[in-house]
């Protein structure tokens, strides 16, 4: 597994290199959240049913202040580094999956911006969706469904969706995801395993 904490551009592990990577992309960036747990757990089941590696991408640590770039996004005319820096990542995965919770029946703001800082980019790239919240996040994966419509992406048909607990959400428990999400663990793999398939259609024969 493979940790990003910063912009800065990370070498590949050794073991890593001829591997393709999958970006775990996380929605949250408030106080207190579980989308880190969430991912790492994602990101475990990954490489243990794929032969894929799989790099969580925390967007607290990718700065993208909004519309500071002149040009519009399609054009690919970025003049700002952070987002050239931005670009590389994307265009250099894979594939991508959103975890993200579901705020207010969508999806969290940075994400939002995070995507639209790009577009090309974004086209054709393999994708999924697992969200998580009190009722699994449908209602986020399903708009998270249309962005990634319009963006043509390559969107599997899988969306895991988690449930998190009363005491999660109104306690503060801490989470343990392998205990809380043992349920949708299968549903995780078979997201993964699409995602397999969608990167090998793009292999060169």
């Amino acid at each position: 597994m493979i940790h990003a904490n910063t912009p800065a551009k990370h070498p590949i592990e050794s073991s890593h290199r001829t591997r393709p990577v999958v970006l775990l992309i996380m929605g949250s960036q408030r106080s207190g959240r579980v989308c880190p747990q969430i991912a790492q757990w994602i990101a475990q089941i990954g490489e243990a049913c794929t032969d894929l590696a799989f790099e969580v991408v925390d967007l607290a640590d990718w700065p993208l202040p909004v519309d500071d770039e002149p040009e519009l996004p399609h054009r690919g005319s970025y003049r700002q580094p952070h987002t050239q820096a931005w670009s590389e990542k994307i265009s250099a995965a894979a594939a991508v999956a959103f975890v993200s919770p579901q705020y207010n029946w969508g999806y969290p703001a940075p994400l939002k911006n995070a995507i639209d800082h790009l577009y090309g980019e974004w086209r054709g790239k393999p994708a999924a969706i697992i969200t998580y919240g009190g009722h699994g996040g449908g209602k986020c994966a399903e708009q998270l469904r249309q962005v990634a419509a319009g963006l043509k992406m390559g969107m599997v048909a899988t969306s895991p969706a988690l449930t998190l607990s009363e005491d999660v959400i109104r306690h503060g428990a801490a989470l343990d995801p392998e205990t809380e999400f043992a349920s949708s663990a299968d549903s995780v793999k078979q997201a993964m395993a699409e995602l397999v398939t969608q990167i090998a259609s793009l292999s060169p024969a």
